[in-house]
């Protein structure tokens, strides 16, 4: 082999070392760059504000003065589950579901023919006594007639005593007869009453003034009184007075103390939420419901509206005095705690996505821990809601984990 031949076989020493130098460069930068971003993850996590978030909301002022709120359900103070007085099959119905009525209108009728014919038998027979009575008082007035001229004759001696006693026995039957007969036009007075009460029972009027709520029998049904038979229907209509609606809550004997005749209320129901109601407890029911252990108490409407239904589900908030118009107008809120006094001017730190911006803000009436924003926020407006003196405005911040 030559001498040129073993040159070319050795090692370069010189690109290995130099390879070596680079990787312990690009070592050294990489542990550099780590220790750059550890230092860097802290400073960041530490500049981070963990903070708790307020929600601006709407409230009505009404909140602040009520002591108690408890639910319930409108009714109707006067409701009446209507049926008819005897049984009878219904041939006609005049109402339905909603139809609002008058006092003694006709709500439905059963056959009456059986009661027509017994009301034309007593008129007829009431006829009868009348014709008996007045044929007896014609024979009173011929016996009487007799019996003065005998009981004369008698006086003068034209006749004999036997003749003056037969006169007076006739007068005094005759004076029976007519007794009786009297009697019993009184007796067909009655029946010919009783068989038109028949005939009224056979027309189902309305007790009072209200509105259909529900329809529980149609034509062609046999109906009853109430409780009189089973398996056949008993109310044909129930009806109430929607002048007499009020709400029925439970409340806990713990809180009854809390509660009292004339209190005034803030009333809402679920189904007409845009409008809140003013009314005042009417009555305290004297006996508690030990399964519950609770007393229900009943409130009027002060006010009355035909939107407001029977069965209504509702909220009646106990109030500690009575709430104006003003206080019916909804406002813009929010907590005390998350308004910062700065440089004369009320600041809160707005949440926008990450970060908190500096928003003035200006503040009208309190209620109690919340405070009425007149501008700078809306409603469903994040804001951070204690701890404000260490924040700047653009700070990064996390929320609290609850």
């Amino acid at each position: 082999m030559t001498d040129i031949d073993i040159k070319d076989l050795r090692i370069d020493k010189t690109s290995f070392v130099k390879r070596r130098r680079y990787r312990g460069v690009v070592l050294i930068l990489l542990v550099m760059l780590a220790v750059v971003a550890i230092v860097w993850y802290y400073f960041r996590e530490g500049s981070i504000a963990r903070v708790e978030v307020a929600l601006v909301a709407l409230m009505y002022p009404s909140e602040s003065v009520t002591v108690l709120n408890a639910s319930g359900y409108v009714t109707a103070q006067r409701r009446a589950s209507v049926s008819s007085k005897i049984t009878g099959r219904l041939v006609d119905i005049r109402v339905e579901e909603g139809s609002r009525i008058k006092k003694g209108d006709v709500l439905a009728r059963l056959e009456g023919e059986d009661a027509l014919m017994a009301r034309d038998q007593a008129a007829a027979n009431l006829q009868v006594a009348r014709d008996e009575l007045r044929q007896v008082s014609a024979e009173l007035e011929e016996a009487e007639a007799n019996f003065k001229r005998y009981k004369k004759l008698l006086e003068s001696e034209y006749i004999s005593r036997s003749q003056y006693d037969s006169a007076l026995m006739q007068y005094k039957r005759v004076q029976a007869a007519e007794q009786a007969a009297s009697a019993r036009i009184k007796a067909t007075e009655a029946a010919l009453a009783a068989a038109g009460v028949s005939v009224d029972y056979s027309v189902i009027r309305a007790p009072f003034d209200g509105v259909v709520l529900t329809k529980n029998a149609d034509i062609g049904d046999i109906v009853t009184p109430l409780g009189a038979a089973a398996n056949v229907k008993a109310a044909v209509v129930t009806i109430a007075d929607l002048g007499t609606l009020a709400i029925e809550v439970d409340v806990s004997e713990s809180n009854i103390g809390k509660v009292m005749v004339g209190q005034p209320c803030e009333l809402l129901l679920d189904a007409l939420s845009d409008k809140r109601f003013r009314g005042s407890v009417h009555m305290i029911v004297p006996t508690a419901d030990r399964t519950k252990g609770a007393i229900t108490v009943k409130v009027n409407f002060d006010e009355h509206d035909q939107r407001v239904l029977p069965e209504m589900s509702a909220k009646v908030a106990f109030l500690s005095r009575v709430i104006t118009d003003d206080d019916k107008r909804p406002r813009t809120v929010l907590g005390t705690g998350a308004i910062l006094n700065k440089a004369g001017r009320q600041v809160v730190f707005l949440i926008r996505d990450d970060v908190v911006v500096q928003t003035v803000i200006k503040t009208g009436a309190v209620f109690g821990e919340r405070v009425e924003v007149l501008e700078g926020l809306k409603v469903g407006d994040k804001v951070v809601a204690r701890d404000l003196a260490q924040l700047r405005n653009g700070q990064r911040i996390r929320l609290k984990e609850k």
